[in-house]
């Protein structure tokens, strides 16, 4: 009996051990490694990331598209250079229209006042002229009304015969560089002639200004009437416009040489017929004629080329 029991209780044990308790299958089962989930999810992103990663291609380029890159990247580049470039150049055309309008002003007031100068410097020739002839073979002690004139306007007179062109314009454009808008070459060629003529008239009119210093002023500190040079001033609101009113008048306001006893007519002969042939009358003929043709071909031009009325 002892026998059976142990044999009975050892099947019951066998038995347990063949199926385990419910409960005890629950907790004693594998638990969730939550390390292995982790890294599980990781590599599934690392995959996932890695079948969409731009710096991988899914196929290579070719070379047309390498090709229509480049010239779309050209186009742009090019159009911007052309976009840059017409604007540019409008700017450039402004700027010639407003400088050729304000160097036409110049030129046109230059050469009205060179027209006046000239007409005064052969005015002045002419009254050295008579003058030379009237001191050397006429009286000296009851002087005409011409005589008085011809001194004054021969002699006396400077400033209406000087010619000083206004260069505001005409030097800007040269300094500034501002010439390269202008692309006509006939006004690139005039614009050197008038530059040279105006520093040609500089020149002479330095040479007259010498010639009168030397010579020309020492006959009037020691010859001249500055009575007769007191009343004409009385005639106007200079001494110029004085003498002006003076040729027209009827009027006759004596004039008198002074120091008559120093007085060597064939050298003051002399000085003025040089002074009117070889120096005055030489820069009215060449220098300031030349001076009134290029303005006169600048204008035209400037006529042409910009529509200047």
């Amino acid at each position: 009996m002892e026998e059976e029991e142990e044999e009975e209780i050892d099947l019951t044990r066998k038995t347990q051990s063949a199926t385990p308790d419910n409960t005890t299958s629950e907790i004693t089962s594998e638990p969730i490694n939550e390390t292995d989930n982790l890294n599980q999810e990781k590599e599934t992103m690392e995959v996932h990331h890695h079948a969409h990663d731009p710096a991988a291609p899914h196929h290579k380029k070719d070379w047309k598209a390498y090709f229509w890159e480049f010239l779309m990247l050209f186009l742009a580049v090019f159009c911007g250079f052309l976009a840059e470039y017409q604007l540019e150049h409008k700017i450039e055309k402004e700027r010639a229209n407003e400088l050729a309008k304000n160097f036409y002003e110049e030129l046109l007031n230059d050469s009205i006042t060179a027209q006046i100068k000239i007409k005064n410097r052969s005015k002045q020739e002419e009254a050295l002229k008579y003058a030379a002839l009237y001191f050397k073979d006429s009286t000296l002690t009851n002087v005409p009304k011409k005589f008085a004139l011809a001194f004054e306007y021969g002699i006396s007179f400077r400033s209406p015969s000087q010619f000083e062109p206004r260069t505001i314009i005409l030097d800007q454009l040269r300094n500034s560089g501002s010439l390269r808008y202008f692309k006509n070459d006939d006004f690139q060629k005039l614009t050197g002639d008038l530059t040279v003529a105006i520093r040609n008239i500089a020149d002479r009119q330095d040479l007259e200004g010498r010639v009168r210093m030397e010579h020309i002023n020492p006959i009037i500190f020691n010859h001249y009437d500055y009575d007769f040079d007191t009343a004409v001033k009385q005639l106007g609101p200079n001494v110029f416009e004085g003498v002006q009113n003076y040729e027209k008048s009827n009027q006759v306001i004596p004039f008198h040489l002074n120091s008559m006893d120093k007085l060597d007519r064939q050298h003051i002969v002399n000085i003025l017929n040089f002074f009117r042939g070889n120096v005055v009358s030489s820069t009215r003929i060449i220098h300031i004629q030349k001076y009134i043709e290029v303005n006169t071909e600048l204008l035209k031009v400037l006529r042409k080329e910009y529509g200047i009325k």
